[in-house]
């Protein structure tokens, strides 16, 4: 895929020049001077922005961070911020934020003196350091914790102290690689919502880097996929969610039934595709195929499935077997077995209805045409 078409391809979420706050231009890097882990990559980062760089182990997302921070050098290309070129600058001159995943705050130092320190490194007059480091402890609701050290802080604390101490001397952008993955799920869950709140008090732009799918659409603003060290999508989260361009968003970002067959035919922006069992034809948006006589792979969100009677007069109705049944508290996980799939899901919502559903039983199932999409040769 191409990466200056991927990282441009949602035109509705487009900036002019003058928001662009990071530009990352045909960079590349490799570390054994073979194998390229990024390569070519371009991509712009908007002032103010929440972005998030999203993918597996391994897809070059972290690579990206730290050669925005400078622990990395890239092996071609250019960096800019504020259209200043610093690919090669130091880390320490680059006025960045940097929040780590295990704090890297200094355990025989308060919590203060922890903030001070990046403060008396640029050499801040005293007075203005303390105000400085009371207004971080004040974003990170931390008031009356300056004289405790860190390892009398809880997990969340810690983060917080972290996440102050990176705000302290106000950078243009911050930089937080996984910094939530040391933490319990609920803690985890109320620092999302923590770090979206001082990014829109702030409004100061920030590059997240997580693995968490989950993660990446509560927070952010816009989210890079990445796989194989290149952006496989790059959009809003509404967009990756309900628009995934190739089978790899689709199947990364949420839970996602994936079929495959070949296209039987082709008209305006649909096309029918004939499933590997041969029985079934399912009428699909033709996002990413070749034409009538290729493979294919469609995706289709299992809330986007009606099952039983609410299935009925959609684009695409099939009979299917239940093979189970798991309660999940506000919904219902159904899976089935239907073409050629084992494992279709359909989720449902927690209803007096779902004590009718019994392994073994035959339904109908069904969904629109419009929330099925044929994306890559399967």
């Amino acid at each position: 895929m191409n990466k200056t078409a991927t990282a441009e391809m949602d035109s509705s979420e487009s900036h002019s020049d003058t928001d662009t706050l990071v530009e990352i231009q045909d960079v590349s890097k490799t570390y054994d001077g073979e194998t390229l882990v990024i390569e070519g990559l371009n991509l712009d980062i908007q002032r103010g922005e929440f972005l998030t760089l999203l993918g597996p182990s391994g897809s070059g997302k972290t690579t990206v961070l730290m050669m925005l921070a400078g622990f990395e050098t890239p092996t071609g290309g250019t960096i800019k911020i504020g259209g200043k070129e610093i690919t090669r600058v130091p880390p320490y001159k680059r006025d960045i934020g940097v929040v780590f995943q295990n704090y890297a705050l200094f355990p025989h130092m308060t919590v203060a003196e922890n903030l001070r320190f990046p403060l008396d490194v640029r050499g801040v007059a005293r007075k203005e350091a303390e105000k400085s480091v009371d207004r971080a402890l004040e974003i990170v609701r931390l008031q009356g914790f300056g004289n405790r050290k860190p390892t009398q802080l809880s997990g969340g604390q810690q983060q917080r102290v972290a996440v102050a101490r990176a705000l302290v001397f106000e950078p243009k952008l911050i930089l937080l690689d996984e910094p939530l993955g040391a933490l319990d799920k609920n803690l985890r869950e109320e620092m999302q919502i923590e770090l979206k709140h001082i990014h829109e008090q702030l409004g100061v732009t920030m590059v997240y880097v997580t693995h968490d799918q989950a993660e990446a659409l509560t927070m952010s603003d816009r989210v890079a996929v990445f796989e194989a060290g290149e952006i496989q999508q790059l959009a809003g989260p509404d967009t990756l969610y309900n628009a995934p361009e190739n089978a790899f968003v689709a199947g990364f970002i949420g839970k996602n039934n994936r079929l495959t067959g070949k296209v039987e035919s082709s008209e305006g922006k649909h096309c029918v595709v004939q499933l590997e069992d041969g029985n079934n034809r399912v009428k699909a948006l033709d996002i990413r195929t070749d034409g009538p006589g290729s493979r294919t792979t469609l995706s289709v969100r299992p809330e986007r499935v009606r099952l039983g009677e609410a299935a009925e007069g959609y684009d695409n109705v099939f009979e299917a077997e239940i093979r189970e049944t798991i309660f999940m508290g506000d919904h219902v996980r159904v899976g089935v077995a239907f073409g050629g799939d084992e494992e279709f899901v359909i989720q449902v919502p927690n209803t007096e209805e779902r004590a009718a559903l019994k392994v073994g039983d035959k339904v109908r199932i069904g969904w629109r045409a419009d929330a099925c999409r044929a994306l890559d040769s399967a």
